[in-house]
């Protein structure tokens, strides 16, 4: 049996609905002879008798009555089907892979999470929490649409937006004899124990740290390192050391900890970054929400390999300043 042309299926169940050709064509706005052609070639493709025909009356025979249930599901599902690709094709449907780095948890991304779910219901938003490196990798593989990292340098085909950068802030344990201060100079914890972000995961941070501590005049002593921010402030915060770290973790609501503002001349840059050789209309709505969360225009196109200062949201009230090489 040849497929059912979905045309002559909507003029059966129309057919079937009035019993009557004159109606049925007047509903479909053609003439009577080529309706009576349609339902000729649709029982002709079926090798069944769809429809009594008298002078008098038309009446659907027990193939007709069969047909009728099943061609309304038929054009459902087509019409159905029809939406879906052109959803898909407009970018309203499918699936958003996101990646992020914990600390983004207290940099708005739960609200630009809430966005996207917004204006985007049908689409799949899949989390996955990796550290930039390997948000940068999938990325590039193709493995990531989007992700949210601490600014490191990219190269293409990877673009990267700088969303908002903050200053870091010195974390100590509630218990700390200098938990009380309202303030502290760096070189007042030379002789601490420095819990650091993972050197192998993040050298640029990992340098960005022992340079603060450099220019403060003092070699720390690094008793452990984690892979995550929040990892970073969790050990501070069972007493195993003291740590520098963005300021953005004072609002994680994690027990246990005093963050304290210091004088330092570096900032924690948060990006966006996705894939120019993947970009399409779904991952361009999405990134201008971002823009919009941000309080970015469109002129902020994403930067390649060594871009300039971009500009924070609303809470970072500063630019962002440049940053040396690292990974």
């Amino acid at each position: 049996m040849d497929e059912l042309d979905p045309r002559l299926l909507r003029y059966f169940v129309v057919v079937a609905e009035e019993l009557s050709f004159s109606r049925a064509a007047l509903r479909l706005h053609i003439s009577q002879p080529p309706l009576s052609y349609a339902i000729k070639q649709l029982e002709d493709s079926l090798g069944a008798r769809l429809l009594e025909r008298t002078s008098r009356r038309v009446e659907l025979t027990a193939a007709g009555r069969a047909l009728y249930r099943e061609a309304q599901f038929l054009l459902r599902r087509h019409v159905d089907v029809r939406k879906l690709v052109q959803r898909i094709d407009a970018g309203l449907h499918g699936q958003i892979k996101i990646g992020f780095v914990g600390s983004m948890l207290y940099r708005r991304l739960p609200e630009v999470l809430k966005l996207f779910q917004h204006h985007y219901p049908d689409i799949e938003h899949v989390l996955l929490e990796l550290n930039s490196a390997e948000q940068i990798e999938l990325v590039e593989r193709g493995g990531l649409d989007l992700g949210f990292i601490h600014a490191n340098p990219v190269a293409p085909p990877v673009r990267a937006l700088d969303l908002v950068s903050e200053p870091f802030a010195i974390c100590l344990p509630a218990g700390h004899p200098l938990a009380s201060k309202r303030r502290l100079r760096l070189d007042q914890l030379a002789e601490d124990d420095f819990i650091f972000f993972s050197r192998s995961f993040s050298p640029y941070y990992y340098e960005t740290l022992l340079s603060m501590c450099l220019q403060a005049s003092f070699y720390p002593k690094v008793r452990n390192e984690a892979r995550h921010w929040l990892s970073v402030a969790s050990l501070v915060s069972q007493g195993l050391g003291v740590s520098i770290v963005p300021q953005c973790l004072s609002r994680s609501g994690m027990s246990g900890l005093r963050f304290l503002p210091f004088d330092h001349g570096h900032e924690s840059v948060c990006s966006l970054i996705w894939s120019e050789q993947a970009a399409s209309r779904i991952h361009a709505r999405h990134i201008e929400l971002v823009r919009q969360v941000y309080g970015l225009d469109a002129a902020d196109s994403g930067r390649k390999k060594g871009g300039g200062p971009r500009r924070g949201g609303p809470d970072a009230g500063r630019l962002v300043p440049p940053r040396r090489p690292g990974s």
